[in-house]
């Protein structure tokens, strides 16, 4: 079990694919100014990267070698398309906030590392448990950018005021370079931790 647990929790801490790879840094600056569309994408990554690991998994057996880059891409693009659509059909108004960003999650080095270094030579049970970890390592660094950058730079909070009255928020943070010193704090404030005994 404790294996189990191990390939679930070394993606959210020990190895976070933006920490520690400076992997799907992109839309870490693009979809965190609300907290909103941060929990959104990350649920995006997140199923599509618990998918794609169950699917290549399962087909690792019968995929050959010299193919598997392009089936790991269907794979991956099929889910993202699937997600895409039922945000489109069910949450149109997130779908426009979040523009192309989701069907980028194709691009997403992510999804294919995991893919390739774990579900291409795992059972599927912890391959499942490995895009779990993936995809909330990916979620968690991105709402927490987000909730700076919301009650910091527009004074809300998932729609709510949370700065005192007359309080100015500080605007910059909503432009990139904002998402980008936050980064470098988290990786700061990250970094020290783990060095501690």
């Amino acid at each position: 079990m404790s294996r189990h647990l191990s390939t679930l929790v070394t993606p959210i801490w020990k190895e976070n694919p933006i920490f520690f790879h400076v992997l799907g840094i992109c839309s870490a600056l693009a979809v965190t100014t609300r907290v909103s569309n941060a929990l959104v994408m990350g649920a995006a990554v997140t199923v599509t990267a618990m998918a794609t690991a169950i699917c290549v998994s399962l087909l690792r057996p019968v995929v050959h070698r010299a193919v598997r880059l392009v089936v790991e891409m269907l794979v991956i693009a099929t889910f993202v398309i699937l997600f895409d659509v039922m945000l489109k059909a069910f949450w149109y108004d997130m779908s426009r906030q979040l523009g192309p960003y989701v069907g980028l999650i194709v691009t997403n080095c992510i999804l294919l590392g995991r893919a390739e270094a774990f579900a291409l030579k795992n059972p599927v049970f912890p391959s499942l448990l490995d895009g779990l970890g993936s995809g909330l390592g990916y979620s968690w660094v991105l709402v927490t950018v987000a909730v700076f950058r919301e009650a910091l730079g527009a004074g809300t909070l998932l729609g709510f005021p949370v700065l005192p009255e007359g309080a100015q928020p500080a605007q910059a943070l909503f432009l990139p370079p904002g998402a980008f010193f936050l980064m470098g704090i988290l990786v700061w404030v990250l970094s020290a931790v783990r060095r501690r005994p």
